[in-house]
């Protein structure tokens, strides 16, 4: 650490840092803390070599103007990304391959496919491993991969076939608790069905089972927040409102949503027009999130009803029509095998 003069600089450069360190290990990806080591080096030499200068003419004006430059470094925190979903296809590659290519932020294992109306809760990764038989276990290693480079990893409930449904409050309650338990915070070192390494959060990909009581289950989850953060991410359906997700995603509680603008004509891209798409967008913005992404296939073959947008079109059309957003996030692709398959991450991430 360069050696600064004066008390009121020195806690400035000190609460500078630890700032730095705390999202250093919890929040940001590996290429932003190293962007942002650098800068805070090269801030802190130039302050030491201001006052060793001329201390006096460091003013009060000046001081008071250190802790908004730290501001404007931490504000990249929430530095858009590539969200993906992994565990549907046994052909693209293990969770720590996701993780080792560099390409996403976040990463939700798919799906918890069975829950509700008096079901045991069950995984289903499609050939990955056998949960039924605690098959699943040996991912700690990997999800603690894919931790250990800043990256997000949720579980994500229901998918587009599965026997799911909330039918009370107090079902809604024991899911939460289940959920803390066996995934999350609530391992406290126990080996749960992924292991023993607790997760991010909890992403809810809720297509089938009614729109009841996701609200709740939104609520019973963020109340674990007093004990460890627990993100919670939506990938509701484009059309508004999403018969499934929109009273939960009007609690305010969601950290991302991610928005499927695929398989919904009304409300995707159709060849030479972005404007269905856009206008949906500029629609989702609005709702009450940290941050809203653009939900896309990963290629063609990925979707029943359209809404693939090609690379080219996505950087040079829509990217820069929804960048300005103060909610943009980021993409969220489906799934990993395609994105593998299409090389999808790798023609846009240069420009997310």
């Amino acid at each position: 650490m360069p050696k600064l003069h004066g008390s009121l600089t020195r806690l400035f450069w000190l609460h500078g840092k630890m700032c730095f360190e705390h999202l250093n290990s919890h929040e940001l990806p590996t290429p932003i803390n190293w962007y942002l080591s650098s800068i805070l080096t090269q801030l802190t030499e130039q302050i030491d070599k201001l006052i060793q200068k001329n201390m006096e003419s460091l003013n009060k004006a000046s001081l008071l103007l250190l802790p908004l430059m730290f501001i404007s470094l931490f504000k990249h925190s929430n530095a858009a990304g590539i969200a993906i979903y992994w565990g549907q296809n046994t052909g693209e590659g293990s969770l720590a391959d996701t993780c080792n290519t560099g390409n996403y932020q976040y990463v939700n294992i798919a799906f918890l496919s069975t829950f509700g109306n008096g079901q045991n809760p069950q995984l289903n990764l499609a050939g990955h491993c056998d949960p039924t038989t605690n098959g699943c276990t040996g991912l700690s290693s990997d999800i603690k991969t894919c931790q250990d480079k800043g990256i997000k990893v949720l579980l994500s409930l229901g998918g587009f076939a599965g026997s799911y449904s909330l039918n009370s409050a107090d079902e809604a309650t024991q899911l939460a608790n289940f959920l803390w338990t066996n995934f999350l915070g609530g391992l406290n070192g126990n080996s749960g069905p992924l292991g023993n390494v607790p997760l991010d959060g909890i992403d809810f990909d809720i297509e089938a089972g009614g729109g009841e009581h996701w609200d709740e289950l939104a609520r019973a989850l963020n109340a674990f927040n007093q004990q460890r953060k627990v993100y919670l991410s939506a990938a509701p359906q484009c059309i508004i409102p999403d018969a499934h997700l929109d009273s939960a995603i009007k609690t305010g509680l969601f950290d991302f949503v991610w928005v499927q603008f695929y398989n919904n004509p009304s409300c995707q891209y159709s060849t030479g027009n972005t404007n269905n798409l856009i206008n949906s967008w500029n629609q989702w913005v609005t709702v009450p999130a940290t941050q809203v992404f653009m939900g896309l296939p990963a290629a063609d073959a990925a979707v029943t009803n359209g809404g693939f947008v090609p690379s080219d079109v996505l950087t040079s059309q829509v990217l820069p029509a929804i960048k300005g957003s103060s909610k943009y996030g980021g993409v969220m692709l489906w799934n990993r095998f395609n994105d593998l398959q299409n090389g999808y991450s790798n023609a846009i991430i240069g420009s997310v």
